[in-house]
């Protein structure tokens, strides 16, 4: 492929050389009409935005292609005083980097022009023209890559995009993408009507910061490097077109929004309500933690009894547990019949391991193996443990001393007989065997208090047939907890039907209900009703900026160890 585009390349000049000769011979020929279209093509392919310049040679060396061109407008204006100017000083040639083309470096050798200002009052006595979309001034990268690369830096950030990028042909480094995010200017939104704020954490536990979003079209506005009210309130102040404001329960954002915007309707949003519900329930559930330790939990159930029982018979030969199925059985049981075959006909052990080509572990194990069944995981037979021989001697001694007889001295006894193994397995044995069938299950373990207060705040339908037992037995045993448990319902259907005029009603209800955790919860929310009556009758809530948050922290992760608040502001503001 690059013997053929070098090919191309110098049929090309050759054309166009044709094209000159024939010019300079006064001979108006078909090769030059044909050099203007080429030429003209490759202008517009090559420098589309670039309009005033022009292309004079290509080369491709199989490594990079070199493009040389020149400016073509006529004059310039002083970046300093705004002059027009065509007295030209001099030139030299700029090299900018260029995207690759067809998988090769492309180098641009660009001859711009030094003006003299016409202005003598002017600081700067001379500048240097620039290609509109092409170039800038200090810049040593053309447009368009520095395009690119802000998108690689967006998207990648530093250390993953500089890896696609070198994978791309460009040349760049994980600092200069960054910067090239940086330099990416600001999104201009429209004046919101509708926001939602809450906290993101910049060092979880110790920084947190403050994301803005525009609850009508769920993009981020802006973010702030702090989440107090001293933060807020300017950036409340310089947006007076604000109507909605959807916020969680803190006090912070009720002072920025009454201070800023008093015109806005403040919103408490439905999924922060039940947060601040389910904790008051976990707290009323650690003051009735004596009711848990108290409780028995309900015994299941026992399994129903057949109606005719089953007649003993001692002649009815009982099976076995099934044999294995499944492709795994298959093949233990076709390895097995082929290795003890083979063995069969005489062949060693080492001889069958040659012929079928497996690890002579592997074929000793199917020779040990009497059934191919004891060759599938969880049919292998009980291996013979040196207690066996002794078992009903201690049986016999433990029914005689009805149980009271020691390990040590079972130990010593049967150590006189002949036993060799240790006073571990003899211990193991009798606590399995002797002690645990004799004696009864110990208790199940009173319900946590995360337990309980899931089976509260939880939706029924969530729950097992076993919790569902529980939580009725719970209830049962402890007044107050059935109490918080009618008020949670309550409160979660009033959220759920956005039946916010029952909101007074039930704050009433909570507060004389002598339960501290959800009295608690009640004075709070009376103290910001208008924004929890909002939240519990429209449709305003905060579920995107809870998104927002999410995309947040998946940004930070690819900026690990670099994500300052400025990059990472700039990369939220411009990719959400």
């Amino acid at each position: 492929m690059a013997r053929l585009r070098v090919v191309v390349v110098d049929l090309w000049l050759a054309v166009v050389e044709v094209a000159l000769i024939s010019l300079l011979a006064g001979v108006r020929c078909p090769t030059f009409v044909a050099v203007n279209e080429i030429l003209s093509s490759v202008q517009e392919l090559l420098f589309p935005s670039a309009t005033q310049v022009a292309i004079e040679t290509a080369a491709a060396n199989g490594e990079a292609i070199r493009i040389e061109a020149r400016c073509t407008a006529p004059g310039a204006r002083c970046p300093v005083c705004d002059t027009w100017s065509t007295r030209v000083h001099g030139s030299y040639l700029r090299s900018p980097a260029d995207l690759p083309c067809a998988g090769q470096r492309s180098v641009i050798s660009l001859r711009v022009r030094r003006y003299v200002c016409a202005n003598t009052t002017c600081p700067r006595r001379t500048f240097v023209e620039q290609a509109p979309g092409l170039t800038r001034r200090h810049g040593r990268t053309t447009e368009r890559l520095r395009s690119a690369m802000g998108a690689l830096g967006l998207a990648l950030a530093g250390r993953a995009g500089a890896r696609l990028a070198s994978h791309m042909g460009i040349a760049t480094s994980r600092n200069t993408l960054l910067r090239r995010v940086m330099e990416l200017p600001d999104p201009e939104p429209p004046e919101p009507t509708a926001i939602g704020v809450d906290d993101f954490a910049l060092r979880k536990g110790h920084v947190y910061g403050t994301v803005i979003t525009d609850a009508v079209t769920h993009r981020v506005l802006d973010l702030l490097p702090e989440r107090d009210a001293a933060t807020l309130t300017p950036w409340l102040a310089a947006h007076p077109g604000i109507e909605v404001i959807c916020r969680d329960r803190a006090s912070a954002y009720a002072e920025a929004a009454d201070a800023a915007a008093p015109q806005a309707q403040q919103v408490a949003d439905r999924f922060h309500l039940w947060q601040n519900i389910a904790r008051a329930v976990e707290r009323t559930v650690i003051d009735h933690r004596s009711c848990l330790r108290e409780f028995t939990a309900p015994e299941p159930e026992p399994e129903p009894q057949w109606e005719t029982p089953v007649a003993d018979d001692d002649n009815v030969e009982y099976e076995g547990p099934p044999d294995p199925t499944g492709r795994m059985a298959d093949r233990r049981r076709v390895h097995h019949a082929m290795v003890h075959e083979l063995l069969d006909r005489g062949m060693s052990m080492r001889a069958v391991a040659r012929h079928l080509g497996w690890g002579r572990h592997t074929v000793r194990r199917y020779a040990q193996a009497k059934q191919w069944q004891d060759m599938v995981k969880g049919h292998q037979r009980r291996r013979p443990s040196k207690l066996d021989p002794f078992k009903p001697y201690l049986a016999q001694r433990w029914e005689e001393t009805g149980g009271k007889i020691t390990g040590r001295v079972l130990f010593e006894e049967i150590t006189a007989r002949g036993y060799r193994g240790s006073r571990t397995l003899l211990a193991q044995w009798k606590h399995q065997a002797l002690i645990a069938p004799d004696s009864a299950p110990p208790p199940p373990p009173p319900p946590s208090i995360r337990q309980v207060t899931g089976w509260l705040t939880r939706h029924p339908a969530g729950l097992t047939p076993d919790e569902e037992v529980q939580r009725k037995a719970i209830l049962a045993h402890c007044p107050e907890l059935d109490t918080a448990a009618g008020l949670v319902t309550s409160f979660a259907e009033m959220l759920t039907h956005l039946e916010g005029n029952r909101l007074t009603e039930w704050i009433t209800e909570a507060m004389t209900s002598g339960l501290p955790g959800i009295s608690t919860f009640a004075v709070g929310l009376n103290s910001d009703y208008d924004a929890v009556h909002a939240g519990l009758t429209t449709h305003w809530n905060s579920g995107h900026v809870e998104g927002a948050v999410n995309r947040i922290k998946m940004l930070k992760r690819q900026t690990f160890g670099r994500a300052s608040f400025a990059l990472l502001r700039k990369r939220v503001l411009l990719a959400l």
